[in-house]
């Protein structure tokens, strides 16, 4: 905008990261504007006010950071009152707090802000380690799933000629079949777990279809018995999951 509006002192204005320096060196320069068409005016003061809001939030993200580097290190709240302006160790804690409150959300739809007091942001952090650990839980579980999961469909597979099988069980076998020897990553842990799911849901069809078992043989159970006990953990650990999201949703009890 100020290229535009022919600025003479442009060349002068901070470069883009250096954010402070061009907004003073816009507040200073604003009367540069003063021959654009208004809408340019307004774009530009609201450009302002825009840039020193995310200025300040930033500022306060920073500082909060410095003051848990300095409780870290040690230092006391009485310590901290006079750096952070204010007079007593309450006032210190609760700023502190209350910085915080920038980069916390709420549990609203849109996920604003929490309220910049101390018990709203205490509550956020509360909520905020729920779900970590959940999310920790979700992960080891997940984990330890993954390494099941090769030998149980390496068993099945092993055990195929000994399972009552129709098209659909055939397919999926030979997908399983397929991904098995490349599992290494993540995604790849994924598609064989869904074609795991998949086929073991076609030869519970189909055993209720031809109304008998299918497995042929007690090795084949034991194999199959091992992949649906695999399914319904996963099952389990999917329900405790949500379950713990849920109360981290609950209101702290005093």
């Amino acid at each position: 905008m100020h290229e535009n509006a022919e600025d003479p002192d442009v060349e002068r204005m901070p470069a883009d990261d250096e954010l402070f320096g061009a907004l003073v060196y816009a507040e200073k320069h604003v009367q540069a504007l003063r021959a654009q068409p208004l809408e340019v005016q307004q774009a530009a003061t609201l450009k302002r006010v825009q840039l020193w809001e995310y200025l300040r939030e930033q500022t306060e993200i920073h500082q909060a950071r410095a003051v848990d580097d300095a409780r870290a290190a040690g230092v006391q709240w009485i310590e901290l009152a006079p750096a952070m302006a204010v007079s007593a160790p309450s006032a210190a804690y609760n700023k502190a707090k209350r910085m915080k409150a920038v980069k916390l959300t709420d549990e609203t739809p849109r996920a604003h802000h929490v309220r910049r007091t101390p018990e709203a942001v205490l509550e956020a952090e509360r909520r905020l380690m729920l779900e970590q650990a959940a999310e920790r839980r979700a992960q080891e579980a997940a984990q330890r799933r993954h390494e099941l999961l090769v030998p149980v469909a390496t068993r099945l597979l092993e055990e195929r000629e000994a399972l009552l099988r129709d098209d659909d069980v055939d397919y999926w076998l030979e997908e399983i079949q397929a991904v098995l020897p490349h599992c290494r990553t993540p995604l790849q842990m994924v598609s064989l777990k869904r074609y795991l799911d998949a086929m073991l849901r076609a030869l519970t069809k189909l055993e209720k279809h031809r109304a008998r078992p299918v497995a042929l043989t007690e090795e084949a159970r034991l194999a199959l018995t091992a992949a649906l006990e695999l399914q319904r953990e996963a099952r389990d650990r999917r329900e405790v999951d949500s379950s713990a999201n849920a109360d981290a949703t609950l209101p702290i009890t005093p």
